[in-house]
């Protein structure tokens, strides 16, 4: 049986938005590993995993009119060394865009941004969870695409091929374009 996977095109684009649904941000919480990619900085790196944790609001506003933030952990390891490295900061709604997060690096990671957006996601059967995210370009990343699972040994040969099928076929050109750089990413 074919697996059929929609994907709308980023928030960023020219086209009006479509009628998108975000995941809720306690289905986006937890650890998701990155098996996919076009992100060449995900090309010297393996393991990579994120994990999303709800904040709570801040004190200087009722909890009514805080936007839900997330806490935003990366965690990676060269191809070469046992090291874990990780990267953090914190994910808040852009905007009125469903399923599109601002991302604010903490520490010295301050002065560092992005915009990334949720172009679809799903559960599997036994509660496998995927999902596709595009990340804009910025200072020191082209724009990309990553492809999460929840677990470990990622998605099998037709979900993945029905995702890059729909990459394809989304109204974006860059997305199109990205749909035939994907790579995966080691995992061990």
């Amino acid at each position: 049986m074919a697996t059929l996977i929609t994907l709308r095109p980023p928030t960023t684009s020219n086209h009006p938005e479509s009628a998108f649904t975000a995941p809720p941000t306690s289905w986006l919480s937890g650890t998701w590993h990155v098996t996919h990619s076009t992100l060449p900085m995900w090309k010297s790196k393996r393991n990579v995993t994120i994990t999303y944790k709800l904040l709570p609001p801040t004190t200087s506003s009722p909890a009514s009119d805080t936007p839900t933030r997330l806490d935003d952990i990366v965690s990676y390891q060269t191809l070469s060394s046992p090291k874990v490295k990780t990267v953090t900061g914190i994910d808040t709604p852009s905007g009125t865009h469903t399923g599109a997060w601002d991302w604010r690096g903490k520490g010295i990671l301050m002065i560092a941004s992005s915009h990334w957006e949720v172009l679809g996601y799903g559960d599997l059967e036994a509660g496998h969870q995927w999902a596709v995210t595009f990340f804009a370009k910025t200072l020191f990343t082209p724009a990309g695409i990553d492809i999460y699972s929840r677990r470990k040994e990622g998605l099998g040969e037709s979900v993945l091929g029905a995702i890059i099928e729909a990459l394809a076929k989304v109204e974006h050109e860059s997305v199109r374009k990205l749909a035939g750089e994907i790579f995966e990413v080691r995992r061990d």
